[in-house]
């Protein structure tokens, strides 16, 4: 397949070569080339001053939306001579002729779109549309862990768009393939706030803002450690918060810490009638993760959590389950650039390495669980931009692997949706998957989604509901959703101030 870009050169940005290198990487391409164009979208000249702006206050280097030089393209113009099999319109130029497809951003072409969602802190719905009969052939939600960070937010954006681009051309003559896509979940987005009638109204206001919360943001950090993640636990012997579908209802007990130390990502385990928790226990002066354990009562922790898997690199989302009569571990190694399984030498204390399940890609929070008759495996990769949005699945008939990558991937770009948050349940026949809603920010909020379809070829869920902070919960992040027997547990935010008093027992 020849592949044809409509850019202006005037505007080329960085993202545009990554996008040409990507499809250079596709076996279905065996050739990319350039047209140059002109009359599209002329953006606001005051949008490259506010990232200047952005940049500088958060030193921040310059990222894929920045200017690019376009010579190295200019090579590629006509190259080979050939009509193109696609054309693909990046700039909103609106040019027919031929198989082509463009880009929209919440139903509207151009960049002035984009970034319009981005400055009200939204991450707009991007759609790759075949310009010949109107129809989306893939959809998705990128996102990014800084929402309130212009440039990053754009990096992150474009990332995921090359993700959608990419994904919708390998695969669109693979026969019984999804390409990823979904049903946005609008709720709370009032009609009004989804127009995009220019990129900003006010120019100053907005460097103001940026100033000011750039300066909030630099004294927040010089006080406090930040992010402080808490565990909050309960024993339950009725209604969890799947079944409630809420977690503000009912009071939660808080895993202590030190203050120098955090704990995230509980993984509550039932072996031989006792509750064991695991955690990615982080140490603010280390800089690096581990994952510790502590047997749980309904008294509460038997002591404080300690160390039971250490590693270089840091570790975190210590998921922990069954197979052919042993127990494994399957923690976030992300850091090392690999996915590994870890064998309970003597439980729970000690673990010895099995195996290096997948290498090559950063992968986060991968959750295997059992559906008809194999292992499944989902996780979100990393593909240049936000951890958390381009979701992948795998499949596999053990535990320990090999494991084989689903077809579609990756089957989800979705920043509301994509990024587990806890074992997938079974209740009454439907699998129900806790994953992260990080619309306004890393661990923001969760979401229940429904596992609908799941075979070799495809990957479809529903949104079931949607989990916030608040009431007897409190803070402003809510990340993690698991239970094992009757123990129950959450993590969120906490703030953790540098200077701490000593207990008056400690002070002369």
């Amino acid at each position: 397949m020849h592949v044809q870009i409509l850019l202006r050169r005037d505007r080329v940005r960085r993202w545009h070569h990554d996008l040409v290198a990507a499809l250079d990487a596709l076996d279905v391409v065996d050739g990319v080339s350039t047209a140059w164009v002109t009359g599209a979208y002329d953006p606001d000249p005051r949008l490259e001053r506010l990232l200047r702006t952005d940049r500088r206050l958060h030193h921040l280097p310059a990222g894929r939306w920045a200017l690019a030089d376009p010579a190295p393209l200019e090579a590629r113009t006509g190259a080979g001579s050939l009509q193109p099999d696609l054309t693909l319109d990046v700039v909103g130029a609106d040019v027919h002729g031929g198989p082509t497809w463009g880009l929209t951003f919440d139903g509207s072409a151009g960049d002035d779109a984009a970034v319009a969602a981005l400055l009200a802190r939204r991450p707009p719905v991007v759609a790759v549309i075949d310009r010949v009969d109107g129809t989306t052939l893939a959809s998705g939600r990128p996102g990014s862990e800084h929402p309130g960070l212009l440039p990053r937010a754009l990096d992150d954006l474009v990332a995921g768009v090359t993700t959608l681009i990419t994904t919708a051309i390998r695969l669109r003559d693979v026969p019984g393939a999804d390409v990823p896509g979904f049903s946005p979940d609008l709720r709370g987005t009032a009609p009004e706030d989804r127009a995009t009638n220019g990129v900003a109204t006010s120019w100053s206001r907005r460097v103001a803002k940026t100033a000011f919360h750039a300066g909030v943001h630099g004294v927040y950090r010089r006080l406090f450690r930040a992010p402080h993640w808490r565990v909050g636990w309960r024993f339950v012997d009725a209604e969890d918060v799947i079944d409630l579908e809420t977690v503000t209802t009912t009071q939660w007990n808080r895993l202590p810490d030190d203050g120098y130390h955090f704990y995230a990502d509980p993984f509550p385990f039932l072996h031989d009638g006792r509750h064991h928790l695991f955690v990615e226990d982080y140490d603010h002066r280390v800089g690096r993760g581990v994952v510790s354990v502590v047997e749980m009562t309904p008294e509460g922790p038997v002591g404080t959590p300690y160390p039971v898997l250490e590693r270089p690199y840091h570790l975190s989302y210590p998921w922990v389950g069954e197979d052919e009569g042993e127990l494994w571990m399957i923690p976030e190694s992300s850091a090392a650039g690999t996915l590994e399984i870890y064998r309970a030498a003597a439980f729970p204390d000690r673990w010895e390495h099995v195996a290096t399940l997948l290498e090559g890609a950063e992968i986060s929070d991968a959750t295997p669980f059992r559906h008809a008759g194999r292992w499944w495996m989902t996780a979100t990769v990393r593909h240049g931009g936000s951890f958390s949005d381009t979701l992948h699945v795998w499949h596999a008939d053990r535990l320990r692997g090999p494991w084989t990558a689903h077809a579609a991937n990756p089957v989800l770009v979705d920043i509301a949706t994509a990024r587990p948050a806890g074992r997938v349940v079974e209740r009454e026949g439907r699998l129900l998957r806790p994953v992260q809603d990080g619309r306004t920010g890393y661990g923001a909020a969760l979401a229940l989604t429904e596992i609908t379809r799941l075979d070799e070829t495809a990957f479809e869920q529903r949104h079931v509901a949607s989990l916030s902070p608040g009431g007897t919960w409190g803070g402003s992040r809510l990340h993690t959703l698991n239970r094992a027997g009757r123990l129950e547990c959450i993590d969120g935010s906490a703030r953790s101030p540098r200077i701490r008093r000593r207990p008056a027992a400690e002070r002369t």
